[in-house]
């Protein structure tokens, strides 16, 4: 058997077969279990190493052995290694336990009184690899008939469509946390000092010159009050930012020069500026906007104290 099998393939397969084991079983995410922890590293080093001491220690015994052994047993040794494999003791044995085949010799005891044309027929048994075979293909129609048609087991489509709906659910999940992937309709106000930190430098370089620093409103609107062009709140103000204002004489789009991400943090800085009173500030724009989120009996004060303002 080692003839077929050298030491040269039976090391890497032993490893690669561990290797993939591990791979398998040890939830990584999406880095190697070798890379995301090097104890895996060092086990699987140690591993091959005892695997290759083990081959060199087998192999000196193996060769400690066969010179303990007298002439005769050295070329019936030698005899057998020059065998190719079919004629090989254990591929005769192996063989014979899957076909279960008699010798020519017995064939007298076999043959039947059926007799056509010179054509003999032999009383062999069935190869145990087509019985036990066929009992599991028995065993298993049984299984599957159980299984799909008297427990009402989910079938191909039923089992297509809820990894589809599970699917789903993990890419609105995903796309939840992904900020290259945000859009209006999966932002959230950030109220974080850091995003808002990082909001009023992006504001400061990129929107300052159209809105005043303070937001007061110069060439744009003003962003400090409840009045809204083309509505309020992180989602439209998220969309107005990333597709620009009205045509003509709104602001140009800034998806080509913010990402997603940097769009979030300046919306919710400019939110963060509701309320501020800049000094001189530009007369308010558009309709008043209430967030559907806020709870009626602020959005109900919120309105009133807005309506005493210039329209």
């Amino acid at each position: 058997m080692k003839k077929f099998f050298p030491v040269y393939l039976r090391v890497p397969v032993i490893f690669f077969i561990v290797f993939g084991l591990m791979e398998y079983f040890i939830d990584s995410g999406d880095r190697p279990a070798f890379v995301k922890y090097p104890m895996v590293t060092v086990f699987l080093l140690v591993f091959l190493f005892i695997l290759i001491a083990i081959e060199i220690t087998l192999s000196a015994v193996n060769r400690v052995l066969f010179q303990l052994l007298s002439p005769e047993e050295k070329a019936k040794i030698e005899y057998e290694k020059s065998l190719p494999l079919t004629e090989s003791n254990w591929y005769k044995n192996l063989m014979q336990k899957l076909t279960e085949t008699q010798p020519i010799e017995k064939e007298g005891d076999l043959l039947m009184d059926h007799d056509y044309d010179g054509i003999k027929e032999l009383d062999n048994n069935l190869p145990p690899w087509w019985v036990y075979l066929f009992y599991i293909c028995v065993i298993f129609g049984v299984i599957y008939v159980a299984r799909y048609e008297l427990f009402g087991g989910d079938d191909q489509e039923t089992e297509l469509k809820m990894e589809m709906a599970q699917a789903k659910i993990d890419v609105e999940e995903y796309l939840k946390t992904a900020p290259d992937l945000m859009d209006e309709k999966t932002v959230v106000l950030l109220t974080d000092a850091p995003s808002l930190d990082a909001g009023k430098e992006i504001f400061t370089t990129n929107c300052a010159a159209c809105h005043r620093a303070d937001g007061g409103g110069q060439i744009g609107p003003n962003l400090t009050d409840n009045q809204w062009i083309l509505g309020g709140g992180i989602k439209n103000l998220f969309h107005t930012i990333t597709n620009g204002g009205r045509d003509g004489k709104g602001m140009i789009s800034w998806k080509g020069t913010l990402k997603p991400k940097e769009i979030q943090k300046v919306a919710s800085y400019i939110l963060s500026l509701q309320g501020s009173n800049p000094k001189d500030p530009k007369e308010s724009e558009g309709e008043i906007w209430v967030d559907e989120a806020v709870p009626k009996k602020e959005a109900a004060v919120a309105k009133a104290a807005d309506s005493t303002q210039v329209k």
